[in-house]
């Protein structure tokens, strides 16, 4: 959401009213919250979480279908049977100890670079639509310009701290090809930090070199400058793509999500506290192995968190489980002294209606008094993540901008000027035209630009515009007042060559990808 620009009192009411309307684009720092987590387990309880969860990877094991991760973990001395790593608790917990509690991203703009863990959090765009509602509402299959244009969004909207990457899925390119334009799109179009491809062991090391064009190696060998993330296989199962893109990554020192994919009640238990303990397990053990590949690599504690409807097998959102675990992961994740990601505005609504709004309002509600860090998927999912909202996009945004101003507690700077203000209007007075009301009104409460809070008969005058057609009215101003973070030319030339050479070798055809 933009942010508006205030000033002093001077020029006259029309030059003041144009200096508070206009629109401040620039990101918002990264979040430092200052206000307390929501915590649901008491220290047995978080002990007895992560006791089960040492016994799970201890007794049952966990499987790392990957030949290299099973050599890697013969050599420092783990069980294996076949697939089957059995990891003791002492070796999981030495390995977790060298991951940093916090680190700083860097962007291609140094005022954008942010810092992860502890209390500092930032939001991050969703990503993964295989369809989009457009800036009409049309829900249809996206291309490479629809991408462009929710990059483009995301560098206008100050609440958003990246521009991910593919927030919806170009159709009009090469599956085996797009994660070189994804990863361009996303470097282009903003000067944001951004995520990178983990959709193979190769495609992650090709995100990689672009990295190193854009900032260099050297430099990537020693600063964060994006994100991979590497779902597991719940229950209880990492896979060769997802460990060899992990190696890719962490070969760079660059962070790493690592995601168990929780569907509650179908791969985990029927149970909060049991599925905590299984997801806790499949967290620690990756996080392990990310320490095994290399020291002191930044790795994020992940997951993705949904529980499925008994009625139909469809995932849900909004549900007080997936808050309840999100509380619970935040205490595991402290307890380790780990950052920690989630999913933020979560909707399994077809359109943006008030159903997507509970379910969003409800989850984004719970990853703030949760304390996470990394706070992903923070703009635009709906129907399950099956279409990324245009609409949504932007409302999704200005609610993390209340949010992020929620999560700052209370602002104590200004206390005595405005408590002097009590005796000066005394007993049945009004503060609307007192000086400090005047001189602070703008920022001393959130006031939504997509929400309607004018009399109905202001609203019915003015077209009775609902929330759906004033946000693509919104976004539509936003794009049309977009000025590209140009990259330094060299640098671009140097991206696309490197397109342009890796498209000539790689098989555009959708069925050669599988072996590729």
């Amino acid at each position: 959401m933009a942010k508006t620009i205030t000033g002093s009192r001077t020029g006259g009411r029309s030059a003041r009213r144009a200096l508070r309307t206009a629109n401040d684009f620039t990101m918002m720092p990264g979040l430092k919250r200052n206000i307390p987590e929501c915590e649901v387990m008491d220290g047995s309880q978080v002990e007895r979480i992560d006791a089960a969860s040492l016994d799970i990877l201890e007794n049952v094991g966990i499987h790392f279908r990957d030949e290299i991760a099973l050599e890697d973990w013969r050599r420092v001395g783990a069980k294996i049977k076949g697939e089957l790593v059995y990891l003791d608790r002492g070796l999981v917990r030495e390995l977790i100890s060298s991951i940093p509690p916090d680190f700083t991203y860097h962007a291609r703009n140094p005022a954008n670079n942010l810092r992860l863990g502890g209390k500092h959090s930032v939001f991050v765009p969703m990503t993964g639509a295989p369809f989009l509602r457009d800036i009409d509402d049309v829900r249809r299959n996206p291309t490479l310009d629809d991408l462009a244009m929710f990059h483009k969004l995301s560098h206008m909207l100050p609440a958003m701290h990246s521009s991910a990457h593919h927030i919806v899925e170009p159709y009009d390119h090469p599956i085996s090809q797009r994660h070189l334009r994804i990863t361009y799109s996303s470097m282009k179009h903003s000067d944001k930090m951004f995520m990178g491809m983990t959709t193979s062991p190769k495609n992650a090391e090709d995100v990689m070199d672009m990295c190193a064009i854009l900032f260099g190696e050297e430099f990537i060998q020693e600063n964060p400058v994006t994100t991979g993330n590497c779902n597991g296989n719940s229950p209880l199962v990492w896979d060769e793509t997802m460990l060899g893109a992990m190696r890719a990554f962490a070969a760079r020192r660059q962070p790493i999500l690592c995601s168990p994919f929780v569907l509650g009640g179908a791969n985990t238990p029927a149970s909060v506290a049991a599925s905590v303990a299984q997801l806790n397990a499949e967290a620690l053990s990756a996080l392990a192995y990310t320490q095994l590949i290399r020291k002191g690599t930044p790795a994020i504690y992940g997951h993705f968190l949904s529980t499925v409807s008994m009625k139909s097998g469809a995932p849900m959102a909004g549900t007080p489980e997936i808050s309840l675990m999100n509380f619970m992961i935040g205490q595991m994740a402290r307890h380790y002294n780990i950052p920690w990601r989630t999913s933020n505005t979560l909707g399994g609504a077809k359109t943006f209606d008030a159903q997507a709004g509970y379910e969003s309002a409800t989850t984004l509600s719970s990853v703030i008094h949760a304390g996470a860090n990394y706070i992903w998927h923070s703009a635009g999912w709906n129907e399950a993540g099956m279409h990324c909202s245009v609409a949504k996009f932007v409302v999704d945004a200005e609610q993390c901008a209340m949010a992020y101003r929620m999560a700052e507690g209370p602002k104590w700077q200004d206390f005595d000027a405005a408590l002097a203000t009590v005796p000066d209007i005394g007993p049945g007075g009004h503060y609307l035209g007192h000086p400090h009301t005047l001189e602070n009104f703008q920022t001393a409460f959130f006031m939504p630009e997509l929400f309607d809070n004018n009399s109905i008969e202001q609203w019915q005058a003015e077209g009775s515009v609902e929330i759906t057609e004033r946000a693509q009215s919104y976004a539509k101003k936003l794009l049309s007042e977009y000025q590209e973070p140009k990259l330094d030319e060299a640098k671009d030339e140097e991206l696309l060559d490197y397109i342009a050479r890796r498209e000539r070798e790689i098989p555009a055809s959708d069925e050669l990808n599988q072996s590729y």
